[in-house]
């Protein structure tokens, strides 16, 4: 399984609409909000198959607007690879 990192973006007028979205959607307490401090995004890492399924994490009304990272982590091994 890979790991993904979720953004969904939205206004701060569509702030409130986005948030109870999410509460509707049921996925609410897995993403981190920076509403609060005024970056009108909320971000989630978790595990999927794939980048469509990551997405499926977001309410369908705001999934056009989401992006989802696969991420990798490095070691010096795999860095040094790279360099041969």
């Amino acid at each position: 399984m890979n790991r993904y990192l979720v953004e969904s973006t939205h206004t701060a007028e569509d702030c409130h609409h986005a948030v109870e979205q999410f509460i509707i959607h049921g996925h609410i307490i897995n993403f981190d909000w920076g509403c609060e401090a005024g970056v009108h995004s909320s971000w989630a890492i978790l595990e999927a198959e794939n980048e469509s399924q990551a997405l499926l994490s977001v309410p369908s009304l705001l999934r056009s607007k989401a992006h989802a990272t696969r991420l990798n982590k490095f070691t010096p091994e795999t860095v040094q690879a790279y360099h041969e």
